[in-house]
């Protein structure tokens, strides 16, 4: 499985439960915040400056999973002529944290929150990041307050941002926004949300973006054994998506144009990985034409089937190699980020990315016609490091968090046969590779007696699920006369 599917445990397993904190322990993750900084967060919460401009007069909604208390962002849509003004309030950490402070520099440690299964480990202390910097429904906040303005066609022709009051006079979850715009009785935001969120994918199309629609995995209990459930991102997830990157594409024009910031790049796809993928979906078969490109082919996925899903699953690999490059007076050579067809920076997650305060800080100086504060300046070189590094330890989190639900998941199968497609091959050893069981959403070392078709589809024998490893493995006992080879 990638790092970057989002997994929800919804079993009590003593077993799992003692695997969680084992990997916590292995990988030193960040703990409870310390006194000092909790001390911190209570008193910059009840001591926060409010901006002068106030915006609660705008009805915004907040759009996330159930039960989420870090809500970073608010939306609200309303006409302009023939086209739309987009407001998208982005939590201000800024009003709350001082560069060096003790919240800011357990920040500086963190770099990002991390999501494991069953819990996470915040960027900043709740009292902040679920109290009084979150966009809480009725709750007046400080803001940075973006508004976008957005043609007939979903072009955005205008982006400024700015300090204000705001307030969410609605949470909705995800489930429940759906819902209303199924059955008609969503509000004037949720419905010009899906205006525009349809008309930002057109965008999206003609620019050759892609947007990779990653189910969340659940993993349930019954009859004593554990069970892999899949669940489809409802297609309110991508709209509200397409206000986030819509925001993100306009900080990173605003940082470009002033020549400082800091952006998300992604170098293009190598052809070579191109290349291996349309084996793998031979292997599905799934029909990739010979004239499609891939970002032509993953939009036509349709992740409601198995082996399309599993076709998305295995299409991550050409979105690996993701950085971010800051830059003050020069252009970085890497501007572009390639899955988004465009320059791009991130700006609307601060209560859970620590680069997005720092961005946002770059944006609001170049609205304002104002130097981009010396905090900022002096950080901007370091940062590229400290947010890999920190994305580096949440890959490793989600990646160990996972190994152990697929070894649950398979550990009374040892010795089954299953059915599945290699998706990857060692160059140097053909002999060994990746197996995606389809049946189980799994992806696990494979070996074999032969070479390995890429590609193709084999029959496997579960050779190992240790839970205290957090491994599988699997074994073909000969790859001869198997499809895709």
């Amino acid at each position: 499985m990638p790092s970057n599917l989002v997994v929800r445990v919804k079993v009590s397993s003593p077993t799992l439960q003692e695997g969680f904190r084992a990997i916590a322990q292995e990988l030193e993750l960040p703990g409870e915040f310390s006194a000092e900084v909790t001390a911190a967060a209570e008193k910059a919460a009840a001591a926060v400056v409010l901006p002068e401009l106030d915006r609660t007069d705008l009805p915004f909604v907040t759009i996330d999973p159930a039960g989420s208390m870090d809500l970073d962002q608010a939306v609200h849509i309303e006409r302009a002529g023939d086209g739309f003004v987009v407001h998208y309030a982005i939590a201000d950490v800024a009003a709350f944290v001082t560069a060096g402070d003790p919240i800011d520099l357990e920040a500086n440690r963190r770099g990002e929150t991390l999501y494991g299964a069953s819990s996470r480990i915040p960027l900043h202390p709740p009292a902040l990041s679920e109290g009084a910097a979150s966009l809480l429904p009725d709750q007046v906040c400080p803001s940075l307050l973006w508004t976008l303005a957005v043609d007939a066609e979903g072009s955005c022709t205008d982006v400024h941002v700015e300090r204000a009051l705001v307030r969410s006079t609605r949470r909705w979850s995800y489930v429940e926004a759906q819902a209303a715009l199924d059955d008609g009785t969503a509000d004037d935001v949720l419905s010009l949300l899906k205006e525009v969120g349809l008309l930002r994918e057109a965008q999206e199309t003609a620019r050759g973006g892609i947007s990779l629609p990653l189910p969340e995995q659940e993993i349930e209990e019954s009859d004593g054994s554990l069970h892999l459930v899949f669940r489809e991102q409802l297609p309110v997830e991508q709209w509200n998506a397409q206000i986030s990157l819509l925001t993100g594409i306009g900080a990173a024009s605003l940082m470009v144009g002033a020549k400082v910031g800091l952006l998300r790049t992604l170098p293009p796809a190598d052809p070579r990985d191109v290349e291996r993928l349309r084996r793998v979906a031979k292997g599905l078969r799934i029909d990739w034409p010979a004239d499609l490109d891939y970002a032509g082919f993953i939009r036509s996925l349709d992740p409601s089937r198995s082996q399309h899903q599993a076709m998305v699953v295995a299409c991550t690999r050409l979105l690996r190699g993701s950085g971010y490059a800051a830059f003050d007076g020069e252009l970085p050579e890497q501007t572009m980020h390639s899955a988004i067809a465009a320059e791009y920076a991130h700006v609307t997650a601060p209560l859970r990315r620590l680069g997005d305060r720092y961005a946002g800080e770059v944006c609001l100086a170049i609205c304002a016609g104002e130097p981009v504060p010396d905090w900022v300046r002096a950080a901007l070189p370091g940062l590229p490091k400290t947010l890999q590094d920190s994305g580096r330890r949440a890959g490793s989190y989600q990646r160990a968090v996972l190994d152990l639900i697929e070894a649950a998941l398979l550990a009374d199968r040892v010795g089954e046969q299953f059915e599945g497609v290699v998706t990857s091959v060692r160059d140097d050893e053909a002999t060994n590779g990746v197996l995606l069981i389809e049946e189980v959403g799994v992806e696990a070392p494979v070996t074999s007696a032969g070479p390995l078709p890429l590609g193709g589809e084999v029959t496997a024998t579960l050779a190992s699920a240790d839970l205290q490893a957090r491994k599988v493995s699997f074994t073909v006992a000969s790859p001869a006369g198997t499809s895709g080879a």
